[in-house]
């Protein structure tokens, strides 16, 4: 009886552990003229003083964002902008042309909150740079990093990277 027990008690704790775990979601949706960004916490407990990465550096087709007229990009360029969630961060983050990574820094992010932005990402790869398929960004990641700790996630063809951290104190 005694293992049954044992057994009972370390599953209902992974279970608690898991249920308190900051998730991170992010999905990319291809637009034109503008693509979009949406990184949601998903976890039941607050996201705070954490840094959240987009790097595109690894994606299937050599992504890179598009600010500007003249640079890296194709034809169309669109640059950041804030849909929602702008005050939950530390400051604006800057991206220049050609880029291939954006670094958000989170103050504090509530669960279900939302960050979303738009900015334009160019393949540079393919024979239709300006539009961009799930598939393409397929490789690129999402790394977050806070006091609890580190973490990767990979987006799929889908567009999706999903984040799990360390359990929320």
């Amino acid at each position: 009886m005694p293992a049954k027990i044992s057994t009972c008690v370390l599953v209902a704790a992974a279970l608690i552990a898991f249920s308190a775990s900051a998730d991170i979601n992010v999905r990319f949706i291809e637009g034109a003229p503008k693509d979009r960004f949406e990184i949601v916490n998903q976890s039941s407990c607050a996201v705070v003083a954490t840094e959240v990465v987009i790097d595109l550096g690894s994606s299937a087709a050599g992504l890179v964002f598009d600010v500007t007229g003249n640079g890296a990009g194709v034809e169309v360029f669109q640059p950041l902008e804030f849909e929602s969630g702008a005050d939950t961060l530390v400051r604006r983050p800057a991206v220049s042309d050609g880029d291939r990574q954006v670094v958000l820094s989170i103050r504090r992010l509530s669960p279900a909150a939302r960050i979303s932005f738009t900015i334009d990402v160019d393949d540079t790869v393919g024979p239709r740079g300006i539009t961009v398929s799930g598939s393409e960004i397929e490789g690129a990641t999402v790394r977050v990093e806070s006091g609890q700790g580190k973490a990767v996630g990979r987006f799929s063809s889908e567009g999706r990277a999903a984040v799990t951290m360390p359990a929320c104190k």
